[in-house]
């Protein structure tokens, strides 16, 4: 399985947004694997953003929109024990595999 969490190769700031659609009957427990996700990852160093939004339009749909320093923050990020045991444990709760788009800022 080809690893879901991208890195980037330029320098300067990384900006994602990950979105995971939960099986039906599932959505309070990935719900509940997010906020714990959110959490831990606020801690991480480099961390500029890591906040979870519920899609409004979309009952069960969960956008996470995070933001890191630099590229080697996000690499250092995706090695920390709680982003692998999530990524991990998450395909279960999953209705299809989440999905990840790198951002760029409008300049």
């Amino acid at each position: 399985m080809p690893n879901p969490l991208p890195t980037r190769q330029e320098t300067g700031e990384v900006w994602l947004m990950p979105v995971f659609i939960a099986k039906a009957g599932l959505e309070t427990d990935l719900q509940e694997a997010l906020h714990t996700l959110q959490t831990l990852s606020r801690k991480d160093s480099g961390c500029l953003e890591y906040t979870v939004f519920s899609d409004g339009q979309r009952p069960g749909t969960f956008v996470l929109f995070e933001g890191w320093a630099r590229n080697e923050d996000l690499e250092a990020h995706n090695e920390e024990d709680h982003v692998k045991e999530f990524v991990k444990g998450v395909d279960p709760l999953l209705a299809v595999p989440f999905s990840v788009t790198p951002l760029t800022p409008l300049t």
